[in-house]
């Protein structure tokens, strides 16, 4: 049986170092730090590799996540993999999937993804289709 976990994030902090700018594109590495409420409580690191086009809405990042705090009330923690892009003609997709077997503690087993949106306040939420076995 799936469950559904909702809520939103703030990103804390967003640390991000070009290491690749020639044409077409600039290649950077974000480290980030976000605060989650709702039914993921707690905090997380991020890391993403990203490209910028010169096109101010067309982006792409992977990256990967370790959250650790609370889901529906059980105490753990587990990594998410994100990949996500955007761009005038599709608009934005920003998907994660847990990645499997990474759960701690009382979330041990935990599979599931979901995506992130961001609304036109620049303000973000989440949804979280997962299991635990």
């Amino acid at each position: 049986m799936s469950e559904r976990a909702t809520g939103g994030f703030t990103l804390d902090s967003w640390d991000e170092e070009p290491y690749d700018e020639g044409g077409g594109g600039t290649l950077a590495e974000a480290r980030i730090t976000k605060s989650f409420t709702g039914d993921l409580v707690g905090t997380s690191v991020t890391r993403i590799l990203m490209c910028r086009t010169p096109v101010e809405s067309s982006a792409a990042y992977v990256g990967f996540e370790r959250f650790t705090g609370t889901l529906a009330g059980r105490r753990g923690s587990f990594v998410l993999h994100h990949t996500a892009g955007s761009d005038t003609e599709t608009g934005s997709r920003l998907s994660w999937t847990v990645v499997p077997d990474s759960a701690t503690d009382e979330l041990r087993g935990l599979r599931g993804g979901g995506q992130i949106v961001v609304g036109p306040d620049g303000g973000h939420t989440y949804q979280l289709d997962y299991r635990l076995d």
